[in-house]
């Protein structure tokens, strides 16, 4: 796990694109990514450009930027006060938890990462599941952190696997548990919230992207744009829910912990860039004791 602090979209997207390549290579393990973006609005593979409602001027006047991006989904936003995870992770080192695979799948990886945000979520005592036919993850008063076996899903047989999996409809809710008598329209007026979104990538089994979980997150930016491309559900936070500010050094020590226990693997805190980075620049060569890569025996990442 890498903390990285507060930085502009453009440069964490091109770290993520640097550590993809590195990680495709197998110049470094798997990692994952932690910080909080500058305003920014990005669009997904499956962006409407309607869905960005400001105009120009106003996104000028909010300091917000907008960028096209290659993961799934829709429109979205990240700032301050989110805390935004990217998982530079090769799929193909995670056993599966499918009888029709052996290593972890595209749909089966989202549903891990929703597992993730539960569990953070429930550690706070904002509860939250899964509403069967909606991807995503919701909350309520009576809900549990789901531990569910995970779905599989094979999206390509590829050589190359390219997966985009869309955010829409995709995350973390909150709010009025859906009852079993309501139908699937009835249950999209009550007060579902999300909390947290997911949008990813996969090409040739390595991830990038991941998911953002709205920590202290000025909720009125959510006001410039139809997030995830949904009209009828509004956009929550762990502070709205809880009725104060979190320490977002706690969630995200949360956030790390769960990661490791959804993915069955050991997390551990990497200092620097270049504790991460090493000497990859050069051939392949064994990653340091305390970057050993996830498929060595004990099945663990350090990240």
């Amino acid at each position: 796990m890498l903390q990285l602090g507060n930085i502009d979209y453009a440069t964490g997207l091109r770290l993520q694109e640097k550590m993809v390549e590195l990680r495709k290579h197998g110049r470094i393990g798997d990692v994952i990514l932690l910080l909080e973006h500058t305003p920014v609005i990005t669009l997904g593979r499956n962006a409407k450009s309607t869905n960005v409602l400001a105009s120009p001027e106003l996104l000028v006047q909010r300091g917000v930027e907008v960028f096209e991006c290659d993961r799934g989904g829709d429109v979205t936003f990240h700032g301050p006060g989110q805390l935004v995870a990217y998982p530079i992770f090769d799929l193909r080192g995670f056993p599966s938890e499918s009888a029709s695979r052996k290593t972890l799948g595209a749909v089966d990886y989202v549903r891990r990462l929703e597992e993730v945000l539960i569990r953070t979520c429930a550690d706070f005592g904002i509860p939250a599941k899964r509403i069967s036919g909606l991807t995503g993850v919701w909350t309520g008063e009576d809900a549990r952190p789901s531990k569910t076996k995970v779905g599989d899903a094979t999206l390509s047989k590829t050589k190359n696997l390219e997966a985009d999996i869309a955010a829409t409809n995709s995350g973390v809710w909150t709010g009025a548990v859906a009852r079993p008598d309501k139908s699937m329209s009835q249950r999209s007026n009550e007060s579902e919230s999300k909390i947290a979104a997911l949008g990813v990538h996969i090409s040739r089994g390595v991830t990038s992207h991941g998911l953002a979980l709205n920590v202290n997150t000025d909720l009125s930016f959510f006001n410039l744009i139809v997030p995830c491309g949904i009209t009828s559900k509004p956009v929550t936070s762990m502070q709205k829910e809880l009725g104060g500010a979190i320490p977002m050094q706690e969630v995200a020590h949360a956030l790390t912990r769960n990661f490791g226990t959804v993915f069955h693997s050991q997390v551990l805190w990497l200092d620097s860039l270049d504790a991460l980075l090493g000497n990859n620049l050069g051939v392949p060569m064994r990653p340091p004791e305390n970057l050993r890569q996830l498929h060595s025996e004990d099945d663990s990442f350090q990240a």
